[in-house]
């Protein structure tokens, strides 16, 4: 790891000194040492990641979206390589919550970084039983919900409905004391309105966004590539549209955003948390470059030190609009 960078705080700090960024970031009722985190569905449970991040310098983990039972997922193929982007169709195959808490948990727990197990359910009953039986695991750092998959039967459901959205985030706020993420999907006529009501309803933030529906045609076999027919979009070709997505919500809605979508660089982590995100999740870029998510922790410290900032949470939400 290099050196921690140092610089001189500006003025507006009132006065000069030696300082170093402070990365801690707050999402209401959880706190990261730093923002960086990485995406449900693309790091596995952790140990397949070992030989390349430095756990214990992320902000956080979120390991593959667990069901109450195991799934076999979609049929193959499930993934298709698009420019600038990756679409699949993986259908949230998981080994089921037993086997998560009995298998992968321990080991989770001892990586030295905040754990956020990512649940899904068939429905708002589902969330909640998950949740109690997650509430009562000592060292979780809280719970993401998974209720805007695209690649499954009914899991879109719940994020398209500010109703249902409510629904299942408030059942879980009852019934468990944990920290909730909300993770919402980008195929709505306004997403803002789903924020808010998984705001309203309890969430401590929102993760902006699950991936968009897509498709990938072989047109010589006048057939879908996908098994699934159907899958959703990831990866750098999705980023501009989230950032537009982070900007609004973070306009219309009080609640602390996670943004996930496209992020490959440090340039790309600035601008989301200068279009308001307070933390963001490196997802699609761990496939093709495994360190990424260890490396832009450094970078962060670096970028936020050579534009002045002391913390992260000064940046957060300072884009200015063109008049």
């Amino acid at each position: 790891m290099p050196a921690r960078l140092r610089f001189v705080a500006p003025s507006g700090y009132g006065r000069y000194d030696e300082c170093v960024p402070t990365l801690q970031v707050e999402l209401n009722r959880l706190t990261l040492a730093n923002p960086i985190l990485v995406a449900s569905g693309t790091f596995g449970y952790a140990r397949e990641m070992q030989a390349f991040v430095p756990f214990e310098r992320l902000g956080g983990i979120i390991p593959k979206t667990v069901t109450p039972r195991d799934r076999r997922g979609n049929p193959p193929p499930r993934t298709v390589e698009t420019a600038s982007g990756l679409l699949n169709s993986i259908g949230l195959d998981n080994d089921g919550l037993d086997a998560f808490i009995e298998k992968h948990l321990s080991y989770l727990l001892g990586l030295g970084t905040k754990i956020i197990a990512n649940i899904a359910g068939h429905d708002r009953d589902e969330f909640v039983q998950m949740a109690e039986r997650l509430g009562k695991c000592q060292g979780l750092a809280g719970l993401e919900l998974n209720i805007s998959c695209p690649n499954v039967s009914g899991g879109v459901d719940f994020g398209t409905d500010p109703k249902k959205t409510s629904a299942v985030v408030s059942g879980v706020r009852a019934a468990c004391e944990l920290p909730i993420l909300a993770k919402l999907t980008p195929n709505v006529t306004d997403i803002s309105e789903i924020a808010q009501a998984a705001a309203e309803a309890g969430a401590d933030a929102v993760s902006l966004v699950n991936t968009f529906s897509g498709m990938a045609v072989d047109w010589r076999r006048r057939r879908p590539i996908l098994g699934n027919n159907v899958g959703g979009l990831s990866g750098p070709a999705i980023k501009p549209m989230v950032l537009k997505i982070v900007w609004h919500v973070a306009r219309t809605v009080r609640v602390p955003i996670v943004a996930v979508g496209g992020i490959s660089s440090i340039d790309d982590v600035m601008e989301f948390l200068v279009a308001g995100a307070s933390a963001v999740q490196i997802g699609t870029a761990n496939f093709y470059n495994p360190t990424l998510a260890g490396r832009l922790v450094e970078e962060l410290e670096a970028a936020l030190a050579t534009a002045g900032y002391a913390s992260v949470r000064e940046i957060v939400g300072t884009l200015q609009a063109n008049s």
